[in-house]
């Protein structure tokens, strides 16, 4: 059971035995709606002797659904999917390399695909925050960086190659996915902005289980 999230990369959790063990908690965001006292949890261990903490929260399970809190998945989990062929849209691309560096400017996209004999830059995005009616919003806090990478996702595609961003909803209960303008206006006109010029914008659920996580069927993205 979760106790509480704080110092932003840590978490208590209430074993089974009901001793309280601190966690560390891999998720850079505000984490709305993800972190109520109370609620049950999963986590994984690690047998690293120079980590720390030895587990690592994974999953929080609210009446919303199950959130699949740790961030540093996403890009496995895309990668999986276009490895096996099931990334949606992506069926016949080849991934040629994760952490890309930015062309003639500072910074790395998650992913860069060969797609249709042209280079596709991929940048990944983790969603958790799930509003009202099953609505799934990013970012839950102003992101420069988030911004950053879908200005530079659309000056890709004015140089002529193509780009994706890409939507990892790691929340059972959402069904749709839209920008938070309110938290980030200028991230939510530059979406759209980006998604004029070409950059494919998308958003895929994740099916979320003991045995694992995997990126699952498209969602709309609503802009």
């Amino acid at each position: 059971m979760l106790v509480r999230r704080y110092k932003r990369f840590l978490a208590d959790v209430e074993l089974p035995c009901g001793a309280v063990e601190t966690m560390h908690c891999p998720n850079t965001g505000a984490m709305t709606g993800c972190d109520l006292p109370g609620s049950d949890c999963w986590y994984s261990r690690s047998d690293n002797s120079r980590r720390k903490y030895s587990g690592t929260l994974e999953v929080v399970v609210t009446d919303a659904g199950r959130i699949g809190i740790n961030t540093a998945r996403a890009n496995g989990l895309v990668k999986e999917a276009l490895l096996e062929q099931r990334l949606v849209g992506f069926e016949d691309a080849i991934w040629e390399r994760s952490e890309v560096a930015i062309p003639d400017e500072a910074g790395r996209f998650d992913l860069l695909l060969k797609h249709q004999a042209q280079d596709c830059f991929v940048e990944v995005k983790s969603v958790t925050w799930c509003g009202d009616s099953g609505l799934g919003l990013f970012p839950d806090a102003k992101s420069e960086r988030a911004l950053k990478h879908v200005l530079a996702l659309q000056r890709q595609v004015d140089a002529g190659a193509k780009a994706a961003l890409i939507f990892c909803v790691q929340h059972s209960g959402i069904r749709r996915v839209t920008t938070a303008e309110k938290i980030h206006p200028e991230y939510a006109q530059a979406i759209r902005a980006a998604q004029t010029a070409g950059v494919r914008v998308l958003a895929f659920a994740c099916s979320i289980e003991p045995e694992e996580i995997r990126l699952a069927t498209p969602l709309p993205v609503v802009l």
